[in-house]
């Protein structure tokens, strides 16, 4: 029986085998079936030479007539001229550069396809290097060619004849997907759809077999999350209701403000979770000051009012300090256990973090360990297992996508109970990626900033085509700091090493024709002697030691520095509310969502913000449209919607993020957002109904194929 486990090679021939494992990675029948074609050619829509038109984009089936090599003039190297003739007697030329490799397939008498732009040489018509495939017997009699992601050693026309030949052998798969689930969604049953999406005999065949499959891909991810859930769920964690007169109701007895709608509604979420004995696992989103860290800290008063401890995890050593400090300030007494004149019931919070001291370290995990801590505030060194709790009741994992699955799971797992787990971010997360990448997890979102924030007005600065304005940028700064407030100024990267502390570079990025992109240590120099001359100068990155990261964050924040030149390592969570401006210098070069993130540093007071994106970004281009999308709303919701239409998915979905092949390959988060949300409510129903899917091995079979275990951690990790 030839089932989808199959190996190749007793099907296809060592060689062929071993080409499609060596250059695809592709080992089993299943391997190579789910290997669909990124594209069809019509062949009732195909192009006649005669017809084309300078500029326009041709696909075209002809027979090569001549060729010719010869060497190029201007560069090493050969180039080959062609010439093809199609079935109306009409020619056209074609030339291939480094001509001598592809010579042994192209050669007169080689029928093939050949897709490129029409451009024009010395008054004729001509394809330059266009996609070809030779085509054979098979190819001539069928209304579609597919064609497949292919390599330089592997030709489209070679995976579509093996995948053919497997097809013909094969036997019917076992359908993983319930037929009254594909009844009910007028599903192909899965061997039509894996046939018919390499040999398809019309458009509504490939368009039956692709949704078939992708609902094949959507069931796996959200039946893995499904499975992820119910198994957090079966551990007991400790019950920690609200108590009259504790702590909490101490804390907001103090608050000077009233909290807003938004606050409110996802608190009593949140509290009646951590009420429950199983444990809570849960997302709260949202925009950049929108009170998160208030929620939180209610959070984790109630569950000290039960006796438990929390712990607070930052994906940074400024932000866990900063954090640790407005815990602090916040609390006022609260938070001075065992000093004088400190309320009975009052907490400690403790900061432990990589970089400190032997002695500092030591009185930290003491504290943690005791008990004495209430509040353990820390980086990655909190996962570390020499780390003990007496009680760990909440873990709060502030930024959530710069942590792992596997890092939030070492603080869950400790202990015969799992603590609940409250899991923050500040950047907005479009409904299908909610779905998809964090469908294990309750989600609330916070959309209504609290009263008193400032307004942020944002401009980009077009240096290339106006640069009269940058010499303005830096007069907005000194105007700032006159009027006694500060500014920051952002830089890409740190200046010794290109990728450290480097924004993320934007999908059209064309890297050979570009400078390298600006470094704080690099330019420092120049503004402090130049443009910011006077002014009291501070810089901050992520290779600075740690002592210095906070002398730099605590001088600045106590208004002893003016401006302050950083990477992105002020990113999220800090707070000074009497910085007004931020400069962002290579503003292209930086994320959507994080140039959200990065203007929600300014505003935090009562001044109004600004935000200046410095870019020699042409104008008309994808880096434009995006730089004006920020300065056109300060929504980061909206933003995070089109962040996503113009990232490429691979960013969110595939191995990009697992570091290995994907099972996803035709699933998208902006075209299937209906299909994702159904998959979700039918792997739901599925788990409750067949806890673990013992009874439904189609369907377990179907997890381990699209998300299999070791590579479902990438969806904790966008």
């Amino acid at each position: 029986m030839i089932d989808l486990d199959s190996p190749l090679s007793p099907l296809l021939g060592k060689k062929a085998a071993d080409a499609l494992a060596t250059q695809l990675e592709l080992h089993t029948v299943g391997d190579l079936v789910r290997h669909y074609p990124r594209r069809y050619v019509d062949r009732g829509k195909l192009t006649d030479i005669a017809g084309l038109e300078i500029g326009e984009h041709a696909t075209l089936v002809a027979q090569v007539e001549k060729t010719a090599l010869r060497d190029m003039r201007a560069r090493r190297g050969k180039l080959l001229a062609v010439v093809i003739r199609d079935d109306k007697g009409a020619t056209l030329d074609c030339t291939f550069f480094n001509g001598h490799k592809v010579a042994h397939l192209i050669h007169p008498g080689v029928r093939a396809m050949f897709a490129g732009k029409v451009g024009v040489f010395n008054h004729n018509l001509q394809l330059t290097h266009p996609q070809f495939e030779p085509l054979d017997e098979t190819d001539e009699v069928r209304p579609f060619l597919s064609v497949y992601p292919a390599t330089g050693k592997l030709s489209s026309q070679e995976i579509a004849r093996c995948a053919r030949q497997v097809l013909d052998v094969l036997d019917e798969p076992t359908d993983p997907l319930p037929e009254s689930i594909r009844r009910r969604e007028g599903l192909a049953e899965l061997g039509r759809a894996l046939r018919r999406i390499h040999v398809p005999e019309s458009e509504a065949d490939i368009f039956a077999a692709r949704n078939r499959l992708v609902w094949d891909e959507a069931m796996g991810v959200q039946l893995a999350l499904a499975l992820r859930r119910q198994n957090t769920m079966t551990r007991p964690a400790p019950a920690c209701p609200p108590v009259p007169g504790g702590l909490l109701d101490a804390f907001d007895a103090r608050l000077p403000f009233t909290l807003t709608a938004g606050q409110e509604s996802v608190g009593a979420e949140v509290a009646a979770d951590l009420a429950r004995s199983h444990p809570m696992n849960r997302l709260v989103q949202g925009d950049v000051g929108a009170g998160k860290t208030i929620l939180a800290l209610r959070a984790m008063l109630q569950v000290l009012d039960s006796g438990a401890q929390a712990a607070l995890l930052a994906p940074t050593e400024v932000l866990a300090a900063q954090h640790a400090r407005s815990l602090r300030a916040m609390l006022g007494p609260l938070a001075q256990a065992g000093e004088l004149g400190a309320p009975e019931h009052a907490t400690r919070v403790t900061l432990l973090t990589g970089s400190l001291g032997a002695a500092a370290k030591r009185k930290a995990l003491l504290d943690a360990q005791s008990g004495e801590a209430g509040i353990v505030v820390g980086t990655h060194a909190l996962i570390q297992d020499r780390v003990g709790f007496a009680d760990l009741g909440l873990v709060v994992v502030d930024e959530q996508h710069r942590f792992g699955v596997e890092q939030r799971d070492a603080l869950r797992g400790r202990g015969e109970r799992a603590p609940h787990m409250l899991v923050m971010t500040a950047t907005p997360i479009p409904r299908t990626v909610a779905m998809t990448v964090y469908g294990d997890l309750e989600i609330s979102a916070l959309r209504e900033l609290p009263r008193g924030r400032s307004p942020i007005a944002t401009t980009v600065v077009p240096v290339a085509e106006k640069p009269s304005w940058f010499p303005k940028v830096w007069r907005r700064v000194r105007d700032e700091v006159e009027a006694g407030h500060q500014a920051y100024v952002v830089f890409p990267r740190v200046g010794e090493d290109a990728h450290e502390d480097a924004a993320e570079p934007p999908p059209d990025d064309d890297e050979e024709k570009r400078r390298p992109p600006l470094a704080v240590l690099d330019i420092a120099p120049r503004l402090t002697d130049g443009a910011l001359e006077g002014l009291r100068v501070g810089i901050l990155h992520g290779k600075l030691p740690a002592d210095e990261k906070d002398t730099v964050m605590r001088a600045f924040e106590a208004g002893e520095l003016d401006v302050l030149l950083a990477t992105t390592v002020i990113e999220v969570g800090v707070d000074v509310p009497n910085a007004t401006a931020i400069v962002i210098l290579d503003a292209e070069r930086f994320g959507l969502s994080q140039l959200h993130q990065l203007r929600g540093r300014v505003g935090r007071g009562a001044a109004p913000g600004v935000c200046l994106l410095v870019s020699e970004a042409p104008a008309a281009t994808t880096a434009r449209e995006r730089l004006d999308a920020v300065a056109g709303t300060t929504d980061g919701f909206e933003l995070a919607r089109l962040d996503l239409e113009l990232r490429r998915e691979g960013d969110v979905l595939g191995a990009l993020q697992s570091g290995r092949r994907s099972g996803l390959r035709l699933l998208s988060l902006l075209r299937h957002e209906e299909i994702i949300a159904k998959a979700q409510v039918y792997a739901l129903h599925l788990v409750d109904a067949d806890p673990g899917l013992t009874a439904s091995p189609g369907l377990a079979a179907l997890v381990g194929e699209i998300v299999a275990e070791d590579r479902a951690e990438y969806l904790d990790k966008v």
